[in-house]
């Protein structure tokens, strides 16, 4: 469904610059418009970082500790070094699912592009774990408990893992798209009579689970590769 109106495309219609990209992969100009918040956001609270912290330092301290803590929690003192690629996922999918809330904004996880991106770096950093702590013994994870299963198995594995970069892609992208569907029809057929407002607060809780899931599922796959293979 076309949006009658995205501030950022209709912005370089204005100014004729990157005129057609900005209608081809809209996606991308808001998933730029979300780096550049978060860096921003990122570099004001850690500029001068004090002993006594400002209401916005002890904002990013408690949802970064918090994150933290879960992760730790979930997979020991082990998981504290991937922490910060965990939260990036996390705050990255919360935020760009959240823009879309805001009338002539797209959120970017409401394209497969951008989910998929997402799940290939979700893919490729929980083999790197594996090959980190395991060595050439990762690929046991992949062979099964006893050495004539290794036929069936492998394979089951293979196609498992790879399963996942769609699970998390499909999954992500299906319920934003619906969301922003929904959206769409309710403020073509009665966006003057604020029929769209309870869709939009439902929205904010949608936004943040599904940011969760994704967030959860990841470090699942990261203690996963964590384990020694039985």
């Amino acid at each position: 469904m076309a949006h009658p109106f995205l501030f950022l495309v209709d912005f370089f219609d204005v100014n004729g610059a990157l005129y057609h990209f900005a209608h081809t992969y809209p996606h991308v100009m808001y998933t730029w418009l979300v780096m550049i918040l978060l860096a921003g956001f990122g570099f004001v609270a850690a500029r001068k970082p004090a002993l006594v912290p400002t209401k916005g330092q002890n904002f990013f301290e408690i949802v970064i500790g918090g994150l933290e803590d879960f992760l730790v929690e979930t997979v020991g003192e082990e998981g504290r070094w991937f922490t910060p690629l965990a939260a990036t996922i996390f705050i990255f999918i919360f935020v760009s699912n959240m823009i879309g809330l805001v009338p002539g904004f797209f959120p970017p996880t409401a394209t497969l592009n951008t989910t998929a991106a997402c799940a290939l770096v979700v893919f490729c950093f929980t083999h790197y774990i594996g090959v980190k702590y395991h060595g050439i013994k990762y690929v046991k994870h992949f062979m099964g408990p006893v050495w004539w299963m290794v036929p069936l198995i492998m394979p089951i594995e293979i196609i498992g893992h790879l399963a996942r970069v769609l699970s998390l892609s499909f999954r992500l992208f299906g319920n934003m798209m619906g969301h922003e569907l929904v959206l769409g029809i309710l403020f073509m057929l009665a966006g003057l009579y604020f029929a769209p407002l309870p869709i939009m607060a439902l929205g904010i809780f949608v936004a943040f689970v599904q940011a969760f899931v994704f967030f959860l599922l990841s470090i699942i796959y990261f203690q996963g590769s964590l384990e020694h293979a039985h």
